[in-house]
């Protein structure tokens, strides 16, 4: 098992989560009149877990300049 590769992509995560967190905490307190309780911080962290690991899965698994490119060229034939 190559360790460095599960080090970042658990570091990854862990960035995934905190941000998802508060980034969703954020738009609570934003959106709504509801108090950030412990109670509330447990729930986003569990609606956040789900989220920053498929997030992670997918950019280490998914080539995104690569299809940007051929959606480009095949966009670019259209257009000619």
């Amino acid at each position: 098992m190559n360790y460095k590769r599960l080090e970042v992509f658990l570091e990854f995560l862990v960035f995934g989560i905190l941000i998802g967190t508060v980034e969703d905490l954020i738009a609570i307190s934003l959106i709504t009149e509801a108090e950030i309780t412990w109670d509330v911080l447990k729930i986003v962290v569990l609606v956040a877990i789900p989220f920053a690991f498929l997030g992670e899965v997918l950019v280490d698994k998914i080539d995104f300049v690569e299809i940007f490119e051929i959606w480009y060229r095949t966009y670019e034939l259209i257009i000619i």
